[in-house]
């Protein structure tokens, strides 16, 4: 493919409008539905973009002021994101996984104007710290969750004082009114979403995302539209050769990958450029779409890719192999991308050995997110690839990782301290990461100065976080957890021995009576799970070891 003609840097909703008339009626995506599959043409997609941001314009949002996104993936969601950014905006997702704690914390941090909201259980999760969103003016509710308003206020107002339901409703609005009032809109001033299009300028604020911290609350990390579109631009330019031409033969995708997470965005914001037809799926029937829908294009975590090697491994002898893995996936695979966290090296060479390249590289969220990149002509599997071509990267005299170029941000929401400890005078990017450079100028990771841990989903865990949470429990010391590149979290667990004394005396007779080791172990589950019940579904332990 010859990227030429896709480099130039755009702000993402322009993309879409810019190349519309060749793509007007084709599928862009396609979304589950019941026994089959709706399709949403380019027109479609276009126009939804169009009405709400209207609808934003209108109800009172200024430019450069936010607006949050609570839901799963679905075509309202990247609808919403860059409807936002159309009207002037910068989104900021939150996290389907986030409790009502995280999501009212990035909400308020944010001070979002607005918010899209699905499902019942996060619109629960909404009104359960409703007195802390006095910022927001509107709540846009995407499905039909909006009818279980009455049954859930009544069950949240049990626990935590709510305005009426009347009074409530006024700043709930459903995604089917603000589609139509923007098309109404739009009837009566046709001209007015092409100049909100043409106002939007590179050095804007595009969105602004929530990335956790060694200790304390996540930080918000905004980027503008220069910050993403330089970074789209070096990604093209260096993977252009695995891509197929968008006006002749265009690529499929299975898109899963949580668009609130950078990596998913940016898998939706690379098909708008190149005229990719994505399929939605949930994350669970990953494996029972493939074979469907036979992607071209497939993103994802390490997670995934190891389970297609494992499961083909098993099948036989090379040949077999290969039939195993095409038949699972569907057969026509041409660009893998695997991110969010490191593939092992003997993973990257078996698929290499069935005839197909997966790219991996290294980033992070400010740097919105690739620092380097394994490439069609440029790859090692023992390394994360070698610096895009406007980036910069040098190590610092203890080998951490710097860099610096136009797609690094210019510092957190509202945090001086850290932004002045993650960036230096002269604007290079303090990864936090100990690299270190082979002979033929690839760079390889290899250590964290950073106590982050990323899961094998690609999950960033600050561990801190979670340890802290056991400091004020009477029974348990310390509280060490582990999972770096693993599919889960787990602990080591340490308890005070006066503690440990006090309770087996108020627990004599039934220790006596019974296993006493097993009755210690679980007290010491109920406390865990009690830690548990106040994290994110990716942050919770799932096993412990008692030590000492």
């Amino acid at each position: 493919m010859d990227p030429t003609p896709y480099l130039a840097l755009q702000p993402a909703p322009r993309i879409v409008f810019n190349a519309l008339p060749g793509r007007r009626n084709r599928p862009r995506f396609h979304v589950a539905d019941g026994a089959g599959w709706r399709t949403v043409t380019w027109q479609a997609y276009a126009d939804g973009i169009r009405d709400v941001a209207l609808f934003l314009h209108d109800s009172g949002l200024q430019r450069g002021e936010r607006a949050a996104i609570f839901a799963p993936n679905s075509v309202p969601w990247i609808t919403a994101a860059l409807a936002i950014q159309a009207a002037g905006g910068a989104m900021v997702p939150v996290y389907a996984s986030s409790t009502a704690e995280q999501a009212a914390y990035v909400i308020g941090h944010s001070d979002a104007r607005f918010v899209f909201v699905a499902t019942e259980a996060l619109l629960e999760r909404l009104l359960q710290r409703w007195s802390e969103l006095t910022h927001v003016l509107r709540v846009v509710v995407l499905d039909d969750a909006l009818a279980a308003l009455p049954a859930l206020h009544a069950r949240v107002a049990l626990e935590r004082p709510l305005p009426s339901l009347e009074a409530l409703s006024e700043r709930l609005v459903t995604w089917s009114a603000v589609c139509t009032f923007g098309a109404m809109r739009h009837a009566v001033s046709p001209g007015t979403f092409a100049r909100l299009l043409e106002d939007i300028k590179l050095d804007e604020a595009a969105l602004m995302l929530y990335t956790s911290g060694t200790s304390g609350p996540p930080k918000g990390v905004p980027l503008t539209h220069r910050n993403v579109a330089a970074n789209g631009s070096d990604w093209l330019h260096c993977n252009a050769a695995l891509l197929a031409e968008p006006e002749e033969e265009h690529d499929v995708d299975l898109l899963w990958l949580p668009m609130s997470h950078i990596f998913g965005f940016g898998e939706a914001c690379l098909g708008n450029t190149l005229g990719f037809e994505s399929w939605l799926c949930d994350p669970m029937e990953v494996f029972q779409r493939l074979p469907e829908v036979r992607p071209t294009v497939f993103m994802s975590v390490p997670a995934l890719f190891e389970k297609f090697a494992t499961a083909a491994q098993a099948a036989g002898d090379g040949a077999a192999q290969r039939a195993s893995l095409a038949a699972m996936t569907g057969g026509r695979f041409r660009f893998l991308l695997s991110g969010g966290a490191g593939l092992k090296p003997e993973i990257k060479q078996w698929f290499h050995d069935c005839g197909l390249l997966i790219i991996e590289g290294y980033g992070l969220t400010e740097a919105s997110p690739t620092l380097t990149l394994n490439r069609p002509d440029a790859f090692r599997f023992d390394s994360v690839g070698k610096p895009l071509p406007s980036v910069e990267i040098r190590l610092a005299d203890d080998g951490e990782i710097l860099a610096r170029g136009p797609n690094i941000f210019a510092g957190y929401h509202k945090d001086p301290v850290a932004t002045a400890q993650t960036l230096t005078e002269d604007g290079w990017l303090c990864t936090g990461d100990i690299g270190q450079w082979t002979e033929d100028g690839f760079l390889r990771i290899v250590d964290r100065k950073k106590d982050i841990l990323v899961l094998a989903s690609g999950k960033n865990v600050a561990p801190a976080n979670i340890e802290m949470r056991f400091a004020d429990d009477e029974l348990i010391a310390h509280a060490v957890v582990y999972g770096d590149g693993r599919r889960f979290l787990v602990a080591g667990i340490w308890l005070y021995p006066t503690a440990l004394a006090r309770w087996c005396a108020a627990h004599m007779d039934k220790l006596a009576a019974g296993d006493a080791e097993a009755m210690l172990r679980a007290e010491v589950a109920g406390r865990v799970e009690g830690v548990n019940a106040t994290l994110a579904r990716h942050e919770t332990i799932k096993r412990f070891a008692m030590m000492g």
